[in-house]
């Protein structure tokens, strides 16, 4: 989290360190600016991109916007506050928190609408893209799959669809928003799994990964196999 706030805040300062260089270049004429190779304008617009998404966390009206754009032009003057930062740093953790929820909760309710959705006891939105036949896999059953996961912004943070490599685990292995969902498919199926964050990762999301704690996920899954006959199995 404060990694993706540092960002944030250095994206912030790009949009306002023009006002305050305009403000030095009335006491002093302006320098020219260097020319960008094509290079340094890809790695800066990639850096925007990254960042303008990891703000896309607090969905900022463009009211809020404004006044953290302020603050942060006040800062580059070197105006006084107040306000101690320091004692800020649990509302701000609370308000990424209260954002973050209330955008999870909006998706899982639009999933929810979504005709042929069906909502899952647990509230994992499950919804059949493309049938498949044969059976279905069971909880102790090994699985063959394709998927693509994505915030709830479209940030994709794991695919094995674009890898070209399909992944086989047991499905009491893995979340639980899966273990319901694909065993809900056939062979040859598509779905889409809109999961709760307590049926995700939880408080706990995979290290070095861009998934928030208790994030909601979305995910796109391709039943391909059931490898092993385990339905002979007693």
């Amino acid at each position: 989290m404060r990694t993706m706030w540092t960002a944030a805040l250095v994206f912030a300062l790009g949009a306002t360190g023009a006002q305050a260089q305009d403000s030095k270049s009335a006491k002093q004429p302006a320098a020219a600016p260097a020319a960008l190779s094509e290079g340094d304008r890809e790695t800066l617009y990639t850096l925007g991109l990254s960042i303008g998404r990891d703000l896309s966390l607090f969905s900022l009206s463009p009211e809020e916007l404004k006044v953290l754009q302020q603050g942060l032009a006040d800062g580059l003057q070197g105006k006084t506050s107040d306000i101690d930062p320091k004692e800020q740093a649990q509302r701000i953790q609370a308000f990424a928190k209260s954002r973050q929820a209330q955008a999870g909760k909006a998706v899982l309710e639009r999933a929810g609408k979504e005709p042929g959705a069906e909502v899952l006891p647990s509230g994992v939105v499950y919804k059949q893209v493309k049938a498949g036949s044969g059976r279905s896999p069971r909880a102790v059953d090994t699985v063959k799959v394709h998927y693509e996961g994505r915030l709830v912004d479209g940030t994709i943070f794991d695919t094995s669809a674009r890898r070209g490599i399909p992944v086989e685990f047991p499905l009491n292995g893995v979340i639980p928003c899966w273990t319901q969902g694909v065993s809900k498919m056939k062979v040859g199926g598509k779905a889409k799994l809109t999961c709760p964050g307590n049926t995700a990762y939880g408080e706990r999301p995979p290290s070095g990964s861009r998934i928030p704690p208790n994030a909601v996920l979305i995910f796109d899954v391709e039943l391909i196999d059931i490898p092993g006959d385990t339905s002979r199995q007693p």
